[in-house]
C-alpha cells in the first residue's frame, strides 16, 4: 500500500469544515501530523506540510497540490519564521497552526538525565513557544486564526511507562495553550490542545507486542486510538465550528485520563 493509498484511507466524506483556509501543520511528514494534513485537506484547506524527517516531500505528493512541503527543525527559531514566511508566500496567509511534531518520550534509565532533560524540553517547550509565537504574528494582521498544540495525556497525571521529563514538557504545552488563548483572545486568536492517548501511528507499532497490549487496554474503552480520531478533532477545534472554544486541553485518548488516579 502507497503513502497516498493510507492517507486517503484516512478520509471520510469530505465535509468543507476548512474550505479555503491555509494550515501550517508541522510534524506532518508521518503520523499524526500527516493524517491531520490528509483531514485538513479533505476538509477543503490549504496546507504547509512542515517536518524535518523528510517524509513532508511524500506528504506533500500524497496530497496533491494543495500541499507544500518545508524542512523545519522546530528547536530552530529561524527554521520556524521561515516556515510561516513561506506559508505566506505560497498561500498569501496563515489562518492555522496545528503544531504536532515531537519526540517520544520513552525512559532512558532509572534516573532522569541532563540529555534527555534538554531533548524532551528543546522540542516540546521550545519548539511550542516558538511556533506558536511565530503563528501569532503571521494571523495577527489578518483578524486572527486557530492555534492547536498536540500535547498527550500523560501531561494530566503520572504513568510509570512515560518519563516524567515528557510528562512535565507536555504539560508545559497544556500552560502554553492557555496562556497564548488568554494574552491573544481579544484580538482574534483562539488556542487549544489535543492530549491524545495511546495511539497506533507509526512510532508506537515499535513496541514489543505486550506492551501494545498493555497500553492499548488502559483506555475506557479498550483499545488504542486511531490517528484519525486525534486529526479530526484538530480540525474541529481549528474550524469555525469552535469559534467560542479556546483555552481548553481536550483529552482524545478513549478515557484512559478518567481512569488515571
Amino acid at each position: 500500500m502507497t503513502i497516498a493509498d493510507q492517507l486517503t484511507g484516512s478520509h471520510r466524506r469530505p465535509g468543507g469544515l476548512l474550505q479555503d483556509k491555509v494550515a501550517v501543520i508541522t510534524g506532518a511528514g508521518a503520523g499524526i501530523g500527516q493524517v491531520c494534513a490528509a483531514v485538513f485537506v479533505n476538509e477543503g484547506a490549504k496546507v504547509l506540510a512542515a517536518d524535518l524527517s523528510g517524509g513532508q516531500e511524500e506528504t506533500a505528493a500524497a496530497l496533491g497540490p494543495s500541499v507544500s512541503p518545508f524542512r523545519v527543525d522546530v528547536r530552530r527559531e529561524e527554521d520556524i519564521e521561515a516556515m510561516f514566511a513561506r506559508a505566506a508566500e505560497v498561500f498569501g496567509r496563515v489562518d492555522i497552526l496545528v503544531h504536532v511534531a515531537g519526540i517520544p518520550g520513552n525512559r532512558r534509565g532509572p534516573e532522569i538525565t541532563a540529555e534527555e532533560y534538554d531533548d524532551l524540553t528543546s522540542v516540546h517547550l521550545r519548539g511550542t513557544v516558538l511556533c506558536n509565537k511565530h503563528a501569532v504574528r503571521a494571523m495577527l494582521p489578518t483578524g486572527g486564526g486557530a492555534i492547536v498544540n498536540f500535547s498527550s495525556a500523560a501531561s494530566l497525571n503520572v504513568d510509570e511507562r512515560i518519563s516524567m521529563v515528557y510528562s512535565a514538557a507536555k504539560a508545559g504545552v497544556n500552560s502554553i495553550t492557555k496562556a497564548i488563548a488568554v494574552q491573544y483572545g481579544p484580538q482574534g486568536i483562539r488556542a487549544n490542545a489535543v492530549a491524545p492517548g495511546f495511539t497506533l501511528s507509526k512510532k508506537n507499532f515499535a513496541a514489543p507486542p505486550e506492551i501494545m497490549r498493555e497500553l492499548s487496554g488502559k483506555a475506557a474503552l479498550g483499545r488504542a486510538g486511531q490517528p484519525e480520531e486525534q486529526a479530526h478533532v484538530a480540525a474541529f477545534l481549528a474550524s469555525d465550528l469552535a469559534s467560542f472554544v479556546t483555552g481548553v486541553v481536550v483529552p482524545v485518548d478513549g478515557g484512559w485520563s478518567a481512569k488515571l488516579a
